[in-house]
């Protein structure tokens, strides 16, 4: 009870804070931008069971059309345009929000799929930043489209993709990959093998696409190939805390540390294979993940597991949330005791005097390595998400913009 209680007024220091600071933001996108906070502000509302939140929220998506109207915004699902659509979807699909099929212009699809294209010709995959976040937004629009004639131009859209993704996987004889950079700017490709940037983030987008009759045959034998990839790169020392290194050379030696995260590393690994396997049928693919899954509950050292901060991506609330998931769904005790624990070390580190609500962002690569942050995926909208979803009685479709429902 007494997580519960710090919980409530936690929520409460967030709400007040994002009614503030959201005329401050400039990005549209859902994770990094205000999309996302009035994401968390429609189910906040709900949550209290009282429409100001709500009403903010509201006043935050306007403000987010006109910042698209202008023209100067990112296209990308992390950032930008196609991350500020998807959340319209997501809250008409929740019925938080009454929009008609058609109530985005026909121009905004055409600009996103120029934009998807162009990605896909650099073999740029990247679920936050290229051609599959874009195409993470028109499978929503195709499920949630009533009209026959806009599934017929999604699913168009959304072949091209795959098709692609076969074109230019590169594959032996029982296995496929996607290579990219692997530093930012750096010249060095490889098997990035996470789920904010990697292979985990495509194998989980063509299991959703999989759970649709009409693209199951498109996209299974990817799943298996790519799954089968994965699952052959696990570090060969079991002595080692993580069962995935960070990424794969081909000709080199791979093992290594992974962090305990969302964004790299055993939990978006292992959530991804979790959902092929269930798609597919194929046991022994679940009990693969299921078996990742478990053995990291067993890293409950934060310096260990590389925790700094308290964010979705890489922090204590984005670990949180996955234990929460993965208890519901399996009513494991070992999942249950983990969230229990990465509740109670949220909680611990709300440290920070000049944060919001206590907490920063650790930014290992700014001079200014402590900042207060927001945005969903690192900031206390995310944060605020992730309680609501350990203290809510229903359920909500929020965490599918970080591939978790």
């Amino acid at each position: 009870m007494e997580i519960e209680n710090l919980f409530k007024n936690k929520l409460k220091e967030i709400g007040e804070i994002l009614n503030a600071k959201s005329e401050e933001i400039s990005d549209v996108g859902v994770l990094s931008g205000i999309s996302g906070v009035a994401l968390f502000q429609f189910y906040y509302s709900k949550f209290l069971e009282d429409d100001s939140f709500a009403d903010q929220g509201a006043e935050n998506l306007m403000r987010m059309v006109e910042l698209i109207n202008t023209g100067n915004v990112l296209p990308t699902f992390c950032t930008g345009v196609a991350g500020a659509c998807w959340v319209l979807e997501i809250l008409k699909e929740e019925e938080l929000v009454a929009l008609d099929d058609d109530f985005l212009s026909s121009d905004l699809d055409s600009f996103l799929l120029e934009v998807m294209r162009k990605d896909i010709k650099k073999e740029n995959f990247d679920f936050l930043h290229g051609a599959i976040g874009y195409g993470y937004y028109f499978l929503k629009r195709y499920k949630n489209s009533s009209s026959q004639k806009l599934k017929n131009k999604y699913k168009k859209y959304l072949d091209e993709l795959v098709i692609s993704l076969k074109t230019l996987a590169k594959q032996n004889d029982e296995e496929i990959w996607w290579e990219s950079p692997l530093q930012i700017g750096g010249k060095d490709k490889g098997c990035n093998l996470s789920l904010s940037h990697g292979v985990a983030s495509i194998i989980n987008f063509l299991a959703r696409l999989g759970e649709l009759t009409v693209f199951y045959k498109d996209v299974h034998e990817l799943l298996i190939k790519a799954s089968g990839y994965i699952l052959a790169h696990q570090n060969n020392d079991k002595t080692l805390s993580a069962t995935f290194p960070n990424w794969v050379v081909e000709g080199e030696v791979n093992e290594g540390y992974s962090r305990l995260s969302w964004c790299y590393g055993d939990l978006g690994i292992g959530i991804s294979l979790l959902r092929v396997g269930e798609v597919l049928e194929n046991r022994h693919i679940y009990d693969e993940a299921l078996r990742i899954l478990k053995k990291s509950t067993r890293r409950r050292d934060p310096k260990e597991a590389g925790i700094h901060d308290a964010g979705l991506c890489h922090g204590t609330f984005g670990i949180l949330h996955i234990y929460n998931y993965l208890y519901k769904k399996t009513k494991d005790e070992d999942f249950r005791k983990a969230m229990i624990f990465w509740a109670e070390q949220s909680l611990q580190i709300d440290i920070h005097k000049n944060g919001y609500a206590g907490y920063m962002v650790w930014n290992v690569n700014d001079e200014e390595q402590w900042k207060p942050d927001t945005s969903l995926l690192e900031g206390i909208a995310g944060i605020g998400l992730s309680i609501l979803s350990y203290l809510s009685p229903f359920d909500s479709k929020w965490d599918e913009s970080i591939m978790i429902g």
